[in-house]
This record gives structure tokens, sequence and C-alpha cells, in this order.
């Protein structure tokens, strides 16, 4: 008998400097009960969905408005109406917030059951950016200043299989994939907030949305597991950020995606049981993966000297 698991991609729209965060979470109620109505086990929200993307701004340490970014706690008083209408509709929650925990602070996604048990509590790795305010973007992107990166990727038996969390800039990086579903993930969720434009290198902004599916669909194949892309798009603080939110199977196929930049609820039915087609096949990791052959790759890297350059020496070992 197959285990499919009904998920709803909850992308969310812009949301401004000055939107209350009782409004916020009001839309995300109704996105929720949207996603209940169309028989969801799971709404996933995007990363950071109760604020804006708030590292596009400078901020003084100390700044009162920075403070009011971050919540203490997930389920708190400020999420309380959403938990509780997921209680009563009997559906699960994976939420991306900005965490404070006493001095330390992190860019924090929780996967909360029906019943308001916390199943997961995943803190952003791969954490991009800047530390300093740098004048010459035209945003900033600062989550180097505002947040810690976590301490590494775990797998949790949930929705009747097993799940991973990942953040963001998570998705682009192989390991991410790899870490969860050699811990057994078969579905492994994904908020974003992604601008269209990239100040380093903008030659790069005509392929933001080739990268996003790319990194996720691959991420999906090469390890057979279901992958659930959730974006908070649009225009926000004067910021063009991608939508495109959308679930992926393990063969690597895009099965269902957002048409707007705005609040809007992707479902899709993901059998879990087809991760195993490709990690008993392509994919067999126990029987294809030469890990004794990895130790020394890895343990070379960086021996390959530089190419010379005009009038400088060699470095030194």
């Amino acid at each position: 008998m197959s285990r499919v698991v009904t998920v709803a991609a909850a992308q969310v729209g812009p949301v401004e400097r000055d939107t209350p965060r009782s409004d916020v979470v009001g839309r995300l109620v109704a996105m929720l009960a949207e996603a209940a109505g169309r028989g969801a086990d799971v709404v996933v929200y995007p990363e950071l969905a109760l604020t804006p993307f708030f590292p596009r701004w400078w901020f003084a340490d100390g700044d009162p408005e920075l403070a009011g970014f971050y919540d203490d706690e997930v389920p708190g008083p400020s999420t309380k109406v959403l938990f509780d209408e997921a209680r009563r509709s009997g559906v699960a929650v994976c939420l991306g917030y900005a965490e404070r925990d006493g001095p330390h602070h992190y860019n924090t996604s929780v996967l909360v059951a029906p019943d308001g048990e916390v199943v997961a509590k995943y803190r952003k790795v791969h954490v991009p950016g800047h530390e300093q305010h740098e004048p010459w973007r035209p945003f900033q992107h600062l989550e180097r200043r505002y947040f810690e990166p976590g301490d590494g990727f775990r797998a949790h038996r949930a929705l009747g299989g097993v799940v991973g969390l990942a953040i963001c800039n998570d998705r682009r990086w192989p390991e991410t994939y790899r870490v969860l579903a050699l811990q057994g993930a078969e579905v492994i969720l994904i908020g974003y907030n992604t601008p269209l434009h990239y100040p380093p290198d903008p030659g790069q902004d005509r392929l933001a949305s080739f990268h996003n599916n790319l990194v996720m669909a691959a991420g999906a194949y090469q390890n057979g597991a279901w992958v659930v892309g959730v974006a908070k798009g649009g225009l926000e603080g004067g910021v063009h950020s991608l939508a495109e939110t959308q679930v992926i199977a393990p063969s690597g196929e895009v099965v269902a995606k957002a048409v707007t930049e705005g609040d809007e609820v992707v479902v899709a039915a993901c059998d879990l049981d087809l991760c195993d087609r490709y990690r008993r096949t392509l994919f067999d990791f126990d029987r294809y993966r030469m890990v004794e052959h990895y130790s020394l790759l890895t343990s070379q890297r960086g021996v390959v000297p530089p190419e010379p350059q005009p009038g400088v020496g060699p470095t030194r070992p």
C-alpha cells in the first residue's frame, strides 16, 4: 500500500515593513484553511514567513525595530491563532521565522504536528550575505549580521515517513540533500526568499528561476526524495523576489507550481514509496556510493597549486 502525504505549499506574497504581525498571521490562517479544505496533511510556509525579509536593511545593534522581527518561541503568543487553527483542522505546519534564543539569533524553521507537538526545529546552516553595511548595494543582504549558523541537518519521523528541513541558501548546496537522504529523508521542506537581482554578479539575474529549479530538482533526483520549495515572492520593500513555489518528485519532475507572486496554496499528493524506485536502482547508496574513495578526495582538497601570476612568487605552504 502506498504512503501518500498531501502537501500544501503556502506561498506568501509581500510583507511590508509596517505590516502588523496580526495581519500576516491572518493571511497564513486563511491559507491554512484553504489547504485543509483541499485535503492537506501539512502546510509549508516560506522562510521568515512572519516578517519582511529584514536582512535587506541595516540596523544598529539594539535597534528596537530589529528586535521586533524575532520570536522567542513558535508556537507562541504571536502565532497561537495559527496553530490553534491547525490543531482544529488536523493539519501539521512547517513555518519559517526569525528565532531569538537568549543572546542567540537564528533563521529557523519549525515542524509542528496537528496536536501542537514540535516534531523538528531546524536552524539554517548555509547563511549567505555579508556582516557589515555595504553602501554600494541597492539593498543589503545582512543575514550574516543578524543570524548565526545552525548546527546541522537531521531527518525526523513525521507525516507517515521521514522528513528533513532546509532553508533558502541551503538548497544550493548538494550536501544538504545528501546528508538528509543518508538519514532516510523522503520529503525535504524548503522555504526561501530570493531577490531577482543579485548585486555581486548581476549576470546571474536572468538565471534566478532556472537556478532555483535546477538545484531543487537535482537534489530531488540525485537523492530519491520529494522536495517542496516555498517562496515569499513579489515586490516587497522595493525588492522584487522570485516566487515559483513548486513541488518536485523524486524523478526531478515538477508536479505542482505556483502561477502568481502572491499568497497562493499549491497542493500535491506525494507518494513516499516513489522514493524507493530511485534509492533501490540508480541511486542505491549502499551499493553504488564509493565512500572509500571520497575520503581520499576530500583529504586532498586544495592541494592543486594556483596558477602562477606575473610578478607574484609562489605561496608558502
